[in-house]
């Protein structure tokens, strides 16, 4: 190498490290203009979007439930209405240690095994981060010890909310029904708009057939939360709308002196009125607390209900399905006189009665019989016999035709979920339902209600109404009126006839309100007793359905036979006979003979009836006078 020789060339050194100091001022400059730019998207171009990210850290939409409306009777009397409760919830996924948390609270407030065992299965039905029910109907003193240790426990909330009270209890159980918590089932056919933060709804009786107008629509609220998730502050609000409020046709003290006149006897009565088809009282005994429902009941509770004696969860008012006896009769009497039967033509009663060729006996009720019986002694007597043979020689066709225009072997329409429609037997449906003919005996049957005839104790009201109005016939019905609660504006529905009972002489209907007159007021009717000294003139029928047969050659022993297989006592009446009012039907599980069971029940809910008439007429007049 050269002595002289550079060992560095400056030159092109400088060069390299000016084109190394562009290229670093040229990503400076890039990485500047590039945050500059995200800058200006954050800032400028997306501001909006950003800014309420932003809020939503703070700012939070909380659904509000509506409040459900209450149910009143037709007098304003509360039959439902809501509770205010506290309510500690719990959302999973806000609490690090649940176990800890649930074990803390308990320290608090009590937590039975039930609860806690209640809220572990939610957990696994719902969301984590969805509010969780951990215990409601606090103690004003487990609010005030949770209240100000709530800051402990993120994602444990002490809430307001609204509970279910139904102040007459087992009394309008039945027909009120109840509401109960949501399940997974009604969770996934319910619209989850309408039902944002609502957990009950409607599960049985006029709370579920009506459950649309009862619920309301939900609002919202928008709220300022901190850092732990409490509201600082409400923001804008927009208010729920409270459910309608039902007014019903029922007459609670009505139903009342239904309910303590079946005593601790299983039973039905069914009022209304016939002219308008409002349902005065429904009564189904033994009944159950509806209260114990509202806040969900455990299993073991609920088997305990189920297997008590009487079956108090079964409504026999609606489902309860009853051979009607001797209450048919006036039925059966008006297809004889459709058919061109003569009512003053006699037939003999010797105590029985036997078909042409058959060595078999039906037996009157009257053993040594009744003598000479034309229509109207048969009615006032309820004589078997006249009925057998009238039965033999109408054929269940016929009887089957004027049943049916009665309303018999359908639903009635009423305003409760579920109806059955009853059974009226034909050749028809014995062949297709038994693969059986139908015998000529069993037209004999029929004719005094007993076989396969079945019917309701609604059905039986909704009949002696149509008797009533001489053959039209009413929907029965539970809703009075809807009010709005925001300004009081009540809706009322208008009575919708259903089908009238149309017969060609409109005129025999008077002969058969005749014959039912007698039954109560004449010198030999069966129910006299219950009709003697009454201010009022009133129509009625007895009925006793046999519950298992009884050999010919035996007699019946009501005392020999064990309870539970004793005949069922029946009634049907309204009045006054001139201008009907009040038609009731009343049912005695194994009450034996009719007009000495359930006659009087009926006498005494017809003599309220009209004694509160009287008064509240009274009432009236005084505040015309002096108001």
């Amino acid at each position: 190498m050269s002595a002289d020789q550079p060992i560095t060339d400056q030159g092109r050194d400088g060069r390299l490290i000016r084109a190394r100091l562009r290229g670093a001022a040229l990503l400076v400059l890039l990485m500047v203009c590039t945050i500059i730019g995200r800058l200006y998207v954050l800032q400028v171009a997306e501001y909006d979007k950003y800014q309420t990210l932003s809020l939503g850290n703070h700012i939070r939409l909380q659904a509000l439930p509506p409040v459900r409306g209450l149910i009143l009777d037709r007098y304003g009397e509360v039959l439902a209405r809501n509770k205010p409760v506290y309510e500690l919830q719990v959302i999973p996924e806000k609490t690090e240690n649940l176990e800890w948390v649930l074990q803390e609270v308990g320290k608090i407030v009590t937590l039975s095994e039930r609860e806690l065992a209640r809220f572990r299965k939610r957990l696994h039905q719902r969301p984590s981060f969805e509010k969780h029910l951990l215990k409601s109907r606090l103690t004003d003193q487990e609010v005030a010890r949770f209240a100000v240790n709530e800051y402990r426990y993120p994602g444990v909330s002490l809430d307001a909310g609204l509970q279910r009270v139904y102040p007459a209890g087992e009394l309008t159980g039945h027909a009120l029904g109840y509401v109960g918590r949501i399940n997974e089932r009604e969770e996934r056919r319910l619209d989850p708009v309408a039902y944002q933060e609502v957990s009950h709804i409607g599960k049985l009786g006029v709370e579920m057939y009506y459950e649309e107008e009862l619920l309301g629509r939900g609002g919202f609220e928008q709220v300022e939360i901190d850092a732990h998730g409490r509201v600082v502050r409400t923001i804008s609000r927009g208010a729920a709308r409270p459910g309608k409020n039902l007014h019903l046709t029922l007459d609670r003290g009505l139903q009342q002196v239904a309910w303590e006149a079946l005593g601790s006897r299983r039973g039905a009565v069914v009022a209304l009125q016939p002219d308008t088809g409002e349902i005065l009282a429904l009564v189904s005994a033994p009944t159950y607390d509806t209260n114990l429902f509202t806040d969900g009941i455990d299993k073991e509770s609920y088997n305990a209900l189920r297997s008590l004696a009487g079956t108090p969860l079964l409504n026999r008012a609606l489902y309860g399905r009853y051979a009607p006896g001797s209450t048919i009769k006036p039925v059966i009497a008006l297809a004889a006189l459709e058919a061109g039967l003569d009512p003053r033509q006699k037939i003999y009663c010797p105590g029985w009665f036997m078909l042409s060729g058959s060595s078999r006996k039906y037996r009157c009720w009257k053993r040594e019989g009744h003598g000479w019986m034309h229509l109207h002694d048969a009615l006032e007597q309820s004589c078997d016999t006249y009925f057998y043979n009238t039965g033999a020689k109408l054929g269940i066709e016929l009887m089957a035709d004027i049943l049916n225009r009665f309303g018999f072997g359908r639903q009635t329409g009423v305003d409760l979920p579920d109806e059955p429609d009853g059974l009226v037997p034909t050749p028809a449906w014995k062949q297709r339902t038994r693969g059986r003919s139908w015998y000529p005996g069993e037209d004999v049957i029929t004719a005094i209600g007993q076989g396969y005839l079945l019917v309701t104790p609604l059905q039986l009201a909704t009949a002696t109404a149509t008797l009533a109005n001489h053959g039209r016939s009413v929907r029965p019905r539970l809703l009075r009126g809807l009010e709005n609660p925001l300004t009081g504006e009540m809706e009322y529905p208008a009575g919708r006839v259903v089908q009238s009972a149309t017969i060609k002489d409109p005129a025999v209907y008077q002969r058969i309100i005749d014959g039912m007159t007698a039954v109560m007021h004449g010198p030999r009717g069966t129910a006299r007793a219950s009709g003697r000294h009454s201010a009022y003139q009133m129509a009625g029928k007895t009925g006793t359905a046999q519950v298992i047969a009884i050999p010919q050659e035996q007699d019946y022993d009501e005392q020999g036979v064990p309870e539970h297989l004793r005949d069922h006592a029946l009634f049907i009446a309204f009045a006054p006979v001139e201008q009907p009012q009040i038609a009731v039907a009343v049912i005695i599980e194994n009450g034996g003979s009719g007009a000495r069971s359930a006659a009087p029940v009926a006498r005494k809910i017809l003599d309220y009836f009209f004694i509160q008439r009287l008064r509240r007429a009274a009432i009236g007049g005084i505040t015309r006078v002096f108001g």
